[in-house]
């Protein structure tokens, strides 16, 4: 049987702070895992078509020296 949200929370709430905690970080970490599994994959794409850009001459790269200056002038 599967327990609801709202009785696994009642649950929680009986453990120590620490105990807790712990219980968080572990649900987080689940939630971070998900959220990742198809960034790799959009930043590969990102990436290749980035190179593809430069390689064409649509976009001309800039040093860091200088886009570190221009974010500091806003």
């Amino acid at each position: 049987m599967v327990r609801s949200a709202r009785e696994l929370f009642e649950e929680a709430m009986r453990l120590d702070p620490e105990e807790r905690a712990t219980l968080m970080r572990l649900l987080i970490d689940t939630l971070d895992a998900e959220s990742e599994e198809g960034s790799e994959d959009a930043w590969r794409t990102e990436v290749e078509r980035r190179v593809a850009e430069l390689d064409a001459g649509a976009v001309e790269p800039i040093p860091w020296e200088e886009l570190r200056a221009r974010l500091y002038q806003r």
